[in-house]
């Protein structure tokens, strides 16, 4: 007897009965006349979506919806022939810079109450509709999450593996781009998935790769190497490849689709090696080494009307030149005083550049993202002594491994969401066979903001702390950066010289634009505090973006007679506990922790911990995040907000 399963709800929306709003007609290959959603439509609400995200303080995506809207409205037409399309197909999107044109397109075709006001809130905090799709917020039109390249593909491996044990006739289609098919993850489906299907253990399966060669940094086989002998090789693991050289074009996607469901059946999974052009339907991002990865419009410009002319060849209907019109329109700003600013990662690179003009054997190892993380600028200095391996953090961090075994310096960088998990296990090999490095991640607790939940990495420390030899540091300005990395790499190169065992430094860094100094007078040293201000009513510890909501906090609660001190205290595993508890001690043994972390295994736990083992008593309170998942908004202020984190939930704590 099979194993009964558990009885799970399904929360997936019934395929729409009526017409898409804008189409464009194809034929089977029986002949038939076949209504698809309008794959220029998509796209022209793709950039309407993404302009109204940026006017909110937001990034997003153009390229990759646009190389795939042709695939994604023939594959749409397919599977919404039945009304309970989820009997039938798992339909699994991994292409999460994408997710944006599915929205779009479902819209278009009027799927569960996707419409195009709906689209108007993408990103912001108060739609479903995140950066990436997310099940625990859009359950009615997201079956996995995505995000971090490659890691639906396995998990949709287990959806064919559960239907064949459940006796169910579904097969499981998944998009995937060529990025992601250079993650370890996805490598090991290539392989597990035909070699499970010859076996009997999958139901028919077929994979769709969006192949146009182009990264967020520039094209693949340029910046890294090519992919083709990867997607080559496919057929020898056991694959069936249909090979599309025209993935833009809907009549021969909508064949390729069907030819692959026809073959399906067979002992074989199937890939569709789609060709396409990324940033497709807009003669400039086509152009662009990056297919306009990221939008390519300005807040509130008015070069969107070109932008959305090109694409309909000059036929825009009045309902989107409305949507246009409204987004052109820049509300009033009120003027103040500005302090100056810039991200704190600028700091990171001039530290590790002002070290390597020294002499110190440092190299850049990177997987794409060194424009998002700040290390672009020491791939410009020194191109000979930096590589960039492709989209593969796991590889990155050991590869950078064997480069510290042989006596180099490695900085490797990513974002803090895919350094620490995919990267995990790399680093504590890393430790335990004596390779110290530099890691410099970013985009630490909310301040991914739009890209949502899978890019917010809020268990950032708890993930790391407790490896030995590794040090893990959250830095709230670039001069505190550029100061502490270059103390770092100096620590690595003077100990081991010596014949001493070195730590790994893991730098920890937000997104998002801070004063460049919290003092100009200000000495930074690796593992000490610093005290920003004194006060005899309490003590906020705080360190990286969240410091600033502590700073604001204890302003506003001077002008209110209330004074607290607030201490600054990166290096969170090994707390300097001699300046905080002779401060805690002033401060009336009042103690508050704020961090965009979990609370459990944050900084506040940790620091406690230490307090209280050497004989510290005091009162506490900790502020973090309670054991939930972010969403996308538009800035993360927003999320500090909602999660109880920000300076007006610190004053509460004192009044």
């Amino acid at each position: 007897m099979n194993t009964k399963p558990l009885n799970i709800k399904n929360f997936l929306s019934l395929a729409p009965l009526k017409k898409p709003k804008y189409s464009q007609v194809v034929k089977d290959t029986k002949g038939n006349d076949i209504e698809c959603g309008c794959p220029n439509m998509t796209r022209a609400l793709v950039a309407l979506m993404d302009l109204a995200a940026v006017n909110g303080g937001a990034a997003s995506h153009w390229g990759g919806p646009a190389a795939m809207s042709e695939c994604m409205s023939a594959l749409h037409a397919i599977m919404f022939k039945e009304e309970k399309w989820f009997d039938h197909y798992n339909f699994v999107n991994d292409i999460g810079h994408g997710e944006n044109g599915i929205y779009a397109l479902r819209a278009n075709l009027g799927f569960g109450e996707l419409d195009f006001d709906m689209l108007k809130g993408f990103r912001s905090i108060i739609s479903k509709l995140t950066g990436h799709g997310e099940s625990h917020l859009y359950p009615e039109g997201v079956l996995l999450s995505n995000g971090p390249l490659g890691s639906a593909l396995p998990q949709a491996q287990g959806l064919s593996h559960g239907d064949k044990l459940l006796g169910n006739n579904r097969v499981t289609i998944v998009s995937m781009s060529d990025g992601a098919s250079m993650e370890g993850e996805a490598k090991e489906s290539f392989a597990a998935i035909p070699g499970l299907r010859s076996k009997g253990h999958l139901n028919p399966f077929i994979l769709i790769v969006s192949d146009n060669n182009t990264k967020l940094s520039g094209r693949i086989s340029e910046d890294s190497y090519t992919m083709n002998p990867t997607f080559n090789s496919m057929s020898s693991l056991g694959w069936n490849v249909i090979e599309v050289e025209n993935g833009n074009d809907l009549q021969t996607c909508y064949h390729a689709i069907e030819n692959a469901l026809s073959v399906a059946s067979e002992n074989k999974p199937v890939m569709i090696w789609l060709k396409t052009t990324k940033g497709y339907g807009v003669k400039s991002t086509m152009e662009s080494k990056s297919g306009g990865h990221g939008f390519p419009i300005k807040p509130y410009s008015n070069d969107i009307h070109d932008f959305i002319s090109e694409i309909l060849s000059n036929d825009v209907p009045a309902e989107l030149k409305k949507w246009s019109e409204e987004l052109t329109i820049r509300p009033t700003e009120s003027s103040s005083a500005s302090t100056p600013s810039e991200k704190s990662q600028a700091g990171l690179v001039r530290g590790a550049i002002k070290a390597r003009e020294e002499g110190r054997p440092v190299l850049s190892v990177s997987c794409d993202l060194q424009g998002s993380t700040g290390m672009g600028p020491f791939h410009a200095k020194f191109p000979n002594d930096s590589i960039d391996i492709g989209i593969a953090e796991s590889n990155m961090i050991s590869h950078a491994a064997g480069l510290s075994k042989l006596g180099f310096i490695p900085i490797v960088d990513t974002f803090a969401a895919f350094g620490v998990t995919k990267g995990n296990l790399p680093l504590i090999m890393a430790s335990l066979s004596s390779c110290p490095m530099i890691a410099v991640f970013s985009h630490t607790g909310f301040q991914d903001a739009a890209d949502g939940a899978s890019h917010q990495s809020l268990t950032y420390l708890s993930a790391v702390s407790s490896i030995p030899n590794l040090k893990a540091h959250i830095v709230s300005t670039s001069a505190e950066a550029e100061e502490l990395m270059y103390q770092a790499i100096n620590e690595i190169s003077e100990k081991r010289e010596n014949g001493e065992e070195a730590s790994t430094h893991v730098f920890f860094v937000g997104r998002e634009n801070y004063p460049k100094t919290l003092n100009e007078k200000f000495q930074y040293k690796l593992g000490k505090a610093q005290i920003i201000r004194e006060g005899k009513d309490g003590l906020i510890v705080s360190a990286g973006p969240t410091l600033f909501e502590a700073i604001s906090a204890a302003s506003d609660l001077s002008k209110k007679g209330i004074e607290v001190s607030v201490i600054n205290m990166p290096c969170v595993n090994d707390p300097d506990i001699d300046t905080i508890s002779k401060v805690l001690k002033k401060s009336n043994n009042r103690l508050v922790t704020v961090e965009d972390h979990q609370l459990i295994g944050g900084l506040g736990q940790q620091l406690i911990h230490k307090l209280k083992t050497c004989g510290n008593e005091f009162k506490v309170t900790s502020l973090g995040v309670k054991g939930h998942f972010g969403r996308s908004a538009y800035s993360a202020t927003e999320l500090y907000r909602l999660a109880g984190i920000d300076h007006e939930a610190i004053t509460r704590l004192f009044i």
